[in-house]
């Protein structure tokens, strides 16, 4: 019989949990042991309609796996899901895509949520291992709220860390010096030089200062990894351009969703059927944790982990507790069945 979980410590009651649904959090010994950290998972490229997108595949470690899909966020890559991916592999039998403009895939002609949304439908369905167990962080989180609730019968349950959902003060992420870039023609190129004239050492230095809890928590082979991802990525001509166009579509979903209308993500997570497993970091900078419980209660079957001293990332910062909770959720999805 599956374990019941455990229930995490009690949350502070300034973030007004007491009417909602705490995620349980299943014992260390449901989640798989690491004697040492994985490198990336390998992957290739796919033809996908007319993108080419690159897809890694983790390895299952044990028979009667389910089928998961792992989304990252803005400036992110696959390579964000490694330990995730990592310790539950003996439950899931996990891929993780690169959106189009980052990591290794290539560029597209929109990046809108929605057109973002449609090329991850259209993986799911191309790659016929749906419905799935999606994941997805900060924009990936966006995305995955977008399929689930346009494909319901794509997603099997649905994990939001950090979730870049609409909020009205965009001042308050630390994204926010960004803004000015957006009116400004071809800030693309602007872009590009800045990002130039940062090392890669700077760049990653800057991700662990905005993304992590604490960033000196971040192991120095991820460092050491994340240096020669944004090294082989500078190289890229249409890194910056994806960046900033990716941006100005997500504030614009932002916009779009206090206006009356069918695309706002707010109404659309309404609409949410999977059961949902919402996780966020009380220190993250770019998406406030007070969005938390409003996540939480839209989402009709959501469950919610406010995690202490985790910003943006929980997933690489503590794959293990991430684990624990969404195998929590799947044996009680699997109790149901």
């Amino acid at each position: 019989m599956p374990h019941r979980g455990e229930r995490p410590e009690p949350l502070r009651r300034r973030h007004r949990l007491d009417d909602m649904k705490r995620a349980l959090v299943a014992p260390e010994t449901e989640i798989r042991k690491r004697s040492r950290l994985a490198p990336p998972w390998p992957g290739r490229e796919y033809e996908v309609g007319d993108q080419r997108l690159f897809i890694r595949d983790t390895p299952p470690t044990a028979a009667d796996t389910e089928p998961a899909l792992y989304i990252h966020g803005l400036g992110g890559s696959s390579q964000n899901w490694t330990d995730l991916a990592d310790v539950l592999s003996h439950r899931l039998s996990g891929q993780s895509v690169d959106l189009p403009g980052f990591g290794h895939s290539a560029p597209t002609t929109s990046y809108t949520i929605p057109a973002l949304a449609r090329r991850v439908a259209a993986w799911i369905t191309m790659s016929d291992r749906g419905p799935v167990h999606l994941f997805g962080n900060s924009l990936g989180g966006a995305v995955s709220v977008y399929v689930a609730a346009t494909r319901p019968h794509l997603v099997k349950s649905l994990t939001l860390i950090s979730p870049a959902m609409p909020f009205i003060d965009v001042r308050t992420s630390s994204q926010s010096r960004l803004l000015p870039l957006l009116a400004i023609p071809k800030a693309e190129r602007f872009a590009a030089r800045a990002m130039a004239a940062l090392s890669p050492e700077q760049v990653v230095d800057q991700f662990a200062a905005n993304c992590w809890g604490d960033p000196k928590d971040v192991p120095e082979q991820r460092r050491l990894e994340a240096i020669e991802e944004i090294r082989r990525r500078s190289t890229v001509p249409w890194n910056s351009e994806a960046y900033i166009r990716t941006f100005r579509a997500l504030v614009s979903s932002f916009l779009q969703s206090y206006l009356p209308g069918s695309s706002s993500l707010w109404r659309l997570a309404a609409q949410i059927e999977a059961p949902t497993l919402v996780i966020w970091g009380n220190l993250d900078k770019l998406v406030s944790v007070g969005l938390a419980p409003q996540v939480g209660r839209v989402i009709p079957d959501s469950r919610l982990l406010i995690l202490n001293k985790v910003g943006h990332v929980a997933m690489m910062e503590r794959p293990e507790i991430v684990g624990r909770a969404f195998v929590a959720m799947l044996n009680e999805i699997q109790a149901s069945d």
